[in-house]
């Protein structure tokens, strides 16, 4: 391994540990590379000592200057922006804001205006600064037009709009494989890739960029471009496909690794690819904050991994295999070390560990290898939609192939485990990794593959800290379980009560793929489980989560019209001995020093009904002099039904919005009862509901709201200590102003 990698790995460390702000950690890792360097007299173990001090430095002198230019930013009234999504009463975009000389990231919950994405717009608004990154959130935003807008932003848009006319129930995949926009893919699709093993290939990273460039590089060269031409038209070309996708980390390293392969080739010059890695991957040096990207960070793992692999071929397959047994053996191999190096990533993002991964991986490179140039050739061709289309009609078989490969491997017995793992453990497996990977690149291997065994005996052996006092914080956690409901409301001393568990699909649910893996990796036994009501979208995961965290009583408002799911859910309640209850207004749970009060539904107000949504569990959490009001699904009916026996009782700081923002839901007077300062929506991106209804959204933004969507944001956490709000979506973490009324 060259000394530039191994500076690069320091460097990239002392960044990692600055921004996460583990200082005194950071420090005895570099004494300690810098002393073994001493010892061994390794001018590779100084390099690395030397960059984790200077990543450290820059991480802390970064966070120091974002600080101060959000201190200055604050001070302002008003703010010129970048908008990096549509304005529009009630929505929450991230946005660049800039004033004089300084120029933050942060995000605004617009109140009033509309703006096109990548609009230059000026903001006015109330700035609350967001913690982590320096940024600051503007609340209860006036976005006014400035003039021009992103050139980059408008290409993308457009080319978004392209595919989503060219390919239709293929654009959310479609989406991911050309631009890099995983928003829109279900649920669903994510759980059985992840499953397989192949949640990488979800989303542009080096493969795809690979591909896109060789299919270029073939068709100039049939279009009788010498070589030394069509390589650097081809580096060109590919250079700004990867600007017009929005430049994301992944793409960029795979694309300066090209222009270093190049300009070595146009040199006739051998270089090693460790060093192309590296300089591939130096995009910290110029956004330090890029190392914290996940899709950087899979990428750069990912392809250290294959080269590392390379050595191992080299070294122990080659000497061993010949003709097909050596092509399959390496690609194999390949996949094997490539999965292991991002295995630490993948099983803290995801939640789980996929066994099948190596053969899922081997089967789906092809089919990505052919598809990637028709998918790119489809949005060439976007100026001819005809063409656009017939192109894009052309590669529907393949992207069926591509997920039904997913599928396939997803559905194998013990195809996946699923995994929570604690911080400490996430750190015990990287190390492993990152001894594994040095153990296929050393002549002599002994003493790495040591230190990868000692890693992964101590995160198996590592013991479980029982989470501690939560310094009296109530947090309430709205999951990112696509189009349906899940809410985990966490006391101060670490205990959980779940309202709703997320929907189900073909093979899996949201109990098993979000709910679960989210509440084991934060720790805490589950107390109550909190039915609102018996549709798919929030009982589909409960059966999961009953069997799997026990709590210790399912509270239900008992519609007689249940579902399937509805009635396994019911089942795994009785067959794990969990206490049923059924909901009556009045009844009340108390965890913690934290009051949850059932208002309704009542089982006259039920008995004729039809619909489940009108009879949804209505519960107000309470903890000090701040209240959160969850209605499920409840509509206008049911809202009306409140106003009338519990208006009195009906005001709440938070406000989950009732039936993921439907224009059923929401009334005036209701919305005037409650009086909410955080309105959050569960709901899926690009949804066949068309939720949450535009006209909801600007009303709760009228009354100067800030509105919140797991489509656009993800979970979301509210935390209180009984007296003031803070909000973390997004990255970012702010306080709400308190309430002036």
């Amino acid at each position: 391994m060259p000394l530039i990698f191994a500076g690069y790995l320091g460097f990239a460390a002392g960044l990692l540990l600055g921004f996460g702000g583990a200082f005194i950690m950071g420090i005895v890792a570099g004494a300690a590379l810098l002393g073994a360097a001493a010892a061994r007299r390794d001018t590779r173990l100084t390099g690395a000592g030397l960059l984790l001090a200077a990543g450290l430095l820059l991480a802390f002198d970064a966070g120091r200057r974002e600080a101060r230019c959000a201190e200055l930013l604050a001070r302002v009234s008003g703010w010129s922006a970048v908008l990096e999504d549509a304005a529009a009463p009630g929505a929450y975009i991230p946005a660049t804001l800039e004033e004089g000389p300084c120029r933050v990231a942060g995000a605004v919950s617009v109140s009033r205006g509309v703006a096109p994405a990548g609009a230059h717009v000026r903001v006015f608004g109330r700035p609350a600064p967001a913690g982590r990154g320096g940024g600051l959130v503007i609340q209860h935003a006036t976005v006014v037009p400035a003039g021009g807008r992103s050139w980059l932003a408008r290409w993308r848009a457009a080319a978004g709009a392209s595919i989503d006319s060219a390919f239709g129930a293929d654009a959310p995949l479609a989406r991911a494989l050309l631009i890099a926009d995983t928003r829109s893919l279900s649920p669903a699709i994510r759980d059985r890739f992840a499953a397989a093993g192949i949640v990488h290939m979800l989303s542009i990273s080096g493969l795809h960029v690979g591909v896109i460039a060789l299919a270029v590089q073939l068709m100039l060269e049939l279009m009788r471009l010498t070589r030394r031409t069509a390589l650097v038209a081809t580096v060109a070309i590919t250079a700004a496909y990867v600007a017009v996708i929005g430049a994301p980390a992944a793409a960029v390293r795979a694309g300066a690794m090209l222009g270093v392969f190049a300009l070595s080739r146009l040199l006739d010059r051998p270089t090693s690819p460790w060093a192309s890695l590296a300089l591939g991957a130096a995009a910290p040096l110029v956004d330090p904050r890029a190392v914290l990207d996940l899709g950087y960070q899979l990428s750069v793992a990912g392809i250290a991994g294959l080269v590392a692999s390379r050595s191992l071929v080299r070294r122990w397959l080659e000497p061993r295999a010949t003709g097909w047994r050596l092509r399959v053996g390496r690609e194999l191999l390949t996949t094997v070390v490539a999965a292991l190096v991002t295995l630490p990533l993948v099983a803290w993002t995801f939640g789980r560990v996929s066994l099948v991964s190596p053969l899922a991986n081997l089967a789906a490179a092809p089919v990505i290898a052919v598809a990637q140039p028709m998918l790119f050739l489809a949005l060439l061709l976007a100026p001819v939609p005809a063409a656009s289309r017939f192109v894009a009609a052309a590669a529907h078989p393949l992207l069926v192939l591509f997920d039904g490969i997913a599928g396939v491997s997803a559905s194998l017995p013990f195809a996946s485990l699923t995994v929570a793992p604690t911080w400490t453990v996430a750190v015990a497996c990287t190390a492993a990794s990152a001894a594994f990977l040095v153990a296929c690149v050393s002549r002599f291997p002994a003493r790495a593959a040591l230190a990868c065994a000692g890693s992964l005996a101590l995160a198996a052996w590592m013991p479980v800290i029982a989470p501690g006092d939560a310094a009296g914080v109530l947090e309430m956690h709205m999951l990112d379980v696509g189009q349906g409901d899940a809410i985990a409301v966490r006391t101060p001393h670490g205990r959980w009560i779940l309202f709703d568990a997320g929907r189900t699909w073909r093979g899996g649910d949201a109990g098993r793929a979000t709910v679960i893996p989210y509440l084991r990796r934060r720790g805490g036994d589950l107390e109550a489980f909190v039915l609102s009501h018996p549709h798919a979208d929030h009982v589909g995961g409960a059966a999961s989560v009953l069997r799997a965290l026990h709590p210790r009583v399912f509270y239900d408002a008992a519609f007689a019209a249940g579902s399937d799911v509805y009635r396994e859910a019911l089942a795994a309640a009785q067959s794990e001995g969990i206490t049923w209850r059924r909901v009556h207004p009045g009844d009340s749970l108390a965890v913690d020093g934290v009051i949850v009060s059932f208002l309704a539904p009542d089982s006259i107000w039920t008995a004729g009904l039809a619909d489940p949504n009108l009879a949804s569990t209505i519960a107000l959490v309470r903890y000090g002099q701040r209240r959160m009001l969850l209605v499920g699904d409840a509509e206008a009916p049911e809202e009306s039904w409140l106003l009338t026996h519990a208006g009195d009782r009906l005001h709440a700081d938070v406000l989950k919005v009732g039936h993921h923002g439907s224009r059923t839901s929401s009334t005036a007077a209701f919305l005037d009862a409650v009086g909410p300062r955080v309105a959050l929506v569960s709901v899926g991106l690009g949804n066949e509901y068309g939720h949450p209804n535009r006209e909801v959204m600007a009303a709760l933004a009228g009354r100067g709201v800030t509105v919140l969507r797991t489509d656009l944001l993800g979970a979301i956490v509210v935390r209180t200590d009984g007296r003031g709000l803070s909000i973390e979506a997004g990255g970012a973490r702010w306080d709400v102003p308190p309430d002036t009324t």
